[in-house]
């Protein structure tokens, strides 16, 4: 491989930038000029940037520019194509504002657009004005803007809690994120203010307003502060980008950036400190890292409490404290380092003796090798003395102690075996036996008793087997080799299993890890409501952790315990500790940093936006509260039951405001039908009661009569409406009463018939049935109701004089009525829709109705036990099908 190999930007990296280049292709480049208030010049600097290109031969127009009088600005205006703005009319004014579809027929190569974040009048197709901008982008249009930086979305808080003025107009920050070009428009504080008293921002009474509040000397300062580090973000990430597609391994030092590595030696702490020191000195960012490797997971496990002190000591200084899992420490540092473009790395002076240093070389001196064009910071401590060193330095455990004296007996039989096999082997063939027993003692016991072994053998197999026998001297020289290639290869397999086996211990406790997260994470996927994901939390948290745990949510002022393990207790007093964690956002109690007396860790349930509960948990062990990966996992675990408690929220509100919304239109649509079928009868009434009122000793007997007649019928209809809405409510409420009777069909239909005789007219009603029907179980009037609610509505919806068809037959143990018109049916779509309440399709000229009928059928029939649905006739028309029990079915009382 070549060196310009090695200069390849990733495939990853690549990908990345052919992805960006097909979204960014077809469209138009944004340029932004930026400021930290309005009169520093923004508007000015684009037109001259308009008119450099214009001399380039670009093809401009001005869009919208908003000189406020100056004239300057209306000076540089002059030269430039203006296409017309539109008058938008609103109450009573005219509002001027950018006429999007003349610059995009005009289809220039550049367009000026000035006042990015202003709100569009009503009846502009846009609310905003960046929404014109993208449409303009989208279209291949460059576009040249003005904003300032109190108008970014993200900025908003900040902005409102400087200056104490609400900013209104706002624009996303992928504005920021997208703009090909940013021009930076700053001017000092003290020369703003004095254009502003000068007239050249405001006019006079508006700029003495403006001076008290928005444009104080303070305020000023803190936005162009704001501005000046957004635009230094925004050129460090397109740094690091290019950095990536150009495969530059860096770090270009344009920012001092620190690290610091940890690794929870007693020196860490002092480390620590003396970077935060250092980073004060050089106004920089500093990060804090420990590097996890297969082969110091056991030395983890023995200091993370340690490792978890000095990462929460770095945090609480200020540093960015991260854990990196990497093979070797060197590759980790340096592969963190390269990432966040770090310039220097802090490291502490090695303190091992001289010859351990030879045999293997200190990580600092691994990283100066290695670490390219990144400074190394090497800082010496004073030694803490022998005394000292020995108090700290670690006992052997008893374990440890079995290993190297089983090491020693697996020699012993490796050389017993030996002793057997003496006869049939030559001594170079015994070599394989010891090494068997090396093989043995690194999969059993661990490296350093397999070492031992290697060692032990080699003097047993020298001592037992080589020429001349029982003694140390060698007659032979050729047998030095044999002696080291022996305890050469068996600390090679030595140190290849062990890490086999530490590679494969951390491998099986991220599985635990991943496995426990994705069965709680499938749990709180399926749980519907708090109750589920309370329970759901409660029960894989404690499988995984082998920990108790109690969750707390707020109830009024107050948390209040929900959901528990089984023998879990939280007293007064860790209730006080888990209120404080809830209202200050942060983990407390047991293993933090804050209440520590208390007997639980408590863990805020916290989102983006809320904290909806705390999680307060025992665990078994004490190392766990400080064990970095304990509290990965409660935290992780935290997150995700927090995430889910807020979906379940959010889906509660989502569905309380369909209900509000669908009552909304149930009540807007009662009111409606309320306000005309009540109105229109009444109004019929009045007008009869009026005309007999004034004129009835001029009206004979016959024009009485029919408006007589005429009235009768309108309180007929307004107390049929009245009937419907009453039957609506108690069939909602369940309070209908069924009075049972065995009835005959016969005797159903022709009830329901004579109610409505008179408003059939000349029309042909055809009733089939076969000759011998069963007694059907129903309460007569009811059913009657709803057969006539159906013939009526058969009558509205058909041609005057077309027949009806009812049918009705018994079908395994079911009755089936059948009720047909000839009319133009119902569209295909809306056929589920006919049962709702209020629900009406187009009425044929003449006729009303309040979109009850139908509704009120269907509750009356399920109120039977019984069904209702409505097909489309073949032939045309709308044909509703019932279908009652034949056997009695019991009452549902209220």
């Amino acid at each position: 491989m070549t060196d310009n190999d090695d200069n390849r930007p990733s495939p990853e990296v690549l990908l990345k930038l052919a992805q960006a280049e097909g979204e960014q292709s077809g469209q138009g480049k944004l340029k932004m000029f930026l400021g930290y208030a309005a009169g520093v010049g923004k508007t000015y600097a684009m037109l001259e940037s308009a008119h450099l290109r214009r001399r380039e031969g670009r093809d401009i127009v001005a869009g919208y520019v908003e000189s406020h009088g100056r004239r300057d600005t209306d000076a540089l205006l002059e030269g430039l194509e203006i296409v017309p703005c539109q008058q938008i009319p609103y109450q009573g004014v005219q509002l001027t504002e950018m006429h999007l579809d003349g610059i995009l027929d005009r289809k220039p190569q550049i367009a000026l657009v000035d006042e990015l974040a202003h709100s569009n009048a009503p009846g502009v197709r846009h609310e905003k004005r960046w929404q014109d901008v993208e449409e303009l982008l989208a279209a291949g249009i460059d576009v040249y803007t003005t904003v300032n930086i109190q108008h970014f979305e993200s900025l908003n808080d900040v902005v409102t809690q400087i200056t104490g003025v609400v900013v209104r107009e706002t624009v996303p920050d992928r504005f920021l994120d997208t703009a090909f070009e940013i021009v930076l428009v700053d001017i000092p504080p003290q020369d703003l203010l004095q254009r502003l008293s000068e007239g050249k921002v405001y006019i006079p009474s508006q700029a003495a307003r403006a001076m008290e509040k928005f444009f104080r000397p303070g305020n000023l300062m803190a936005l162009r502060e704001l501005s000046l580090r957004r635009t230094a973000a925004r050129v460090d990430d397109q740094m690091r980008a290019y950095m990536e597609t150009q495969s530059i391994a860096g770090p270009w030092p344009t920012s001092e950036r620190l690290l610091v590595c940890v690794s929870g030696s007693p020196y860490s702490e002092k480390l620590i400190r003396a970077t935060c020191r250092l980073a004060e000195e050089l106004k920089a960012q500093w990060y804090t890292v420990y590097v996890e490797t297969p082969g110091n997971s056991s030395q983890a496990r023995e200091n993370r409490e340690h490792v978890w002190r000095d990462l929460r000591l770095a945090e609480s200084l200020g540093s960015q404290a991260a854990t990196v899992t990497a093979t070797t420490v060197t590759d980790g540092t340096l592969a963190y380092a390269v990432r966040h473009n770090v310039t220097k790395i802090v490291m502490g002076k090695p303190n091992k003796p001289r010859w351990r240093e030879l045999l293997n070389p200190p990580i600092v001196d691994r990283i100066i090798r290695n670490s390219g064009s990144i400074d190394v910071v090497v800082v010496s401590f004073e030694s803490e003395g022998t005394s000292a060193a020995g108090a700290k330095r670690k006992q052997r455990s008893p374990f440890e102690l079995r290993g190297y004296a089983a090491s020693a007996l697996l020699v012993v039989a490796a050389s017993l075996a030996c002793q057997v096999l003496h006869a049939f082997l030559d001594p170079i063939n015994m070599v394989m036996i010891y090494l068997l027993a090396v093989i043995l003692a690194s999969v059993r016991l661990g490296q350093k008793p397999a070492i031992l072994t290697a060692f032990l053998g080699v003097l047993a197999f020298d001592f037992f087997y080589v020429p001349p026998r029982f003694t140390f001297a060698v007659a032979n020289t050729q047998y030095l080799i044999t002696f080291a290639a022996l305890f050469s290869v068996g600390v090679v397999i030595s140190t290849l299993v062990s890490q086999a086996r530490e590679r494969a211990e951390v491998m099986r406790a991220r599985e635990l890890q991943t496995a426990s997260l994705y069965y709680l994470s499938r749990a709180l996927a399926a749980s519907a409501d708090i109750g589920a994901v309370l329970k759901a939390v409660v029960k894989h948290v404690g499988e995984a952790l082998n920990a108790r745990l109690a969750l707390l949510l707020p109830e009024g002022e107050r948390l209040d315990v929900m959901a528990t393990s089984d023998g879990m207790a939280v007293d007064i007093k860790e209730q006080a500790v888990a209120d404080w964690a809830f209202r200050n956002r942060h983990p407390a109690g047991r293993g933090t940093d804050t209440l520590v007396s208390a007997g639980l860790i408590h863990l805020p349930l916290q989102t983006a936006s809320n904290v909806l509960g705390v999680m307060a948990v025992s665990l078994e062990n004490e190392s766990d509260y400080r064990s970095t990966e304990s509290r990965r996992l409660l935290d992780a675990f935290a997150t995700q039951a927090a995430m889910a408690m807020e979906r379940v929220q959010f889906s509660h509100q989502a569905e309380q405001a369909q209900i509000l919304q669908a009552r909304e239109n149930l009540e807007r649509a009662l009111l409606n039908s309320i306000s005309h079928d009540l109105r229109s009868p009444l109004a019929s009434i009045t007008g009869v009661l009026s005309s007999l009122r004034d004129e009835g000793a001029h009206l004979d007997e016959s024009a009485r009569q029919e408006l007589l007649d005429t009235a009768c019928g309108e309180a007929e209809r307004l107390n049929r409406f009245v009937g419907n809405l009453l039957d609506m409510t108690r069939i909602e409420a369940g309070a209908l009463r069924l009075r049972r009777e065995a009835c005959d069909v016969q005797d159903l239909v022709g009830c329901a018939l004579a109610v409505v005789e008179t408003r059939l007219g000349d029309r042909e009603v055809q009733f089939r049935m076969p000759p011998i029907m069963p007694l059907v179980p129903m309460d007569q009037v009811l059913m009657t109701q709803v057969l006539v609610n159906i013939l009526e509505n058969s009558i509205k919806y058909s041609p005057p004089g077309s027949p009806l068809e009812i049918v009705a037959l018994a079908d395994k143990g079911w009755l089936e009525l059948k009720l047909s018109d000839h009319g133009r049916g119902v569209p295909e779509q809306d056929l589920k829709r006919v049962f709702d309440k209020f629900y009406r399709i187009p009425i044929p000229e003449g006729a009303a109705g309040t979109g009850l009928g139908l509704s009120i059928c269907k509750g009356l029939v399920e109120a039977h036990g019984g069904r209702i649905r409505a097909d489309n006739r073949p032939g045309g028309g709308l044909t509703v099908i019932i279908r009652l029990p034949l056997d009695a079915v019991e009452e549902n009382k209220p």
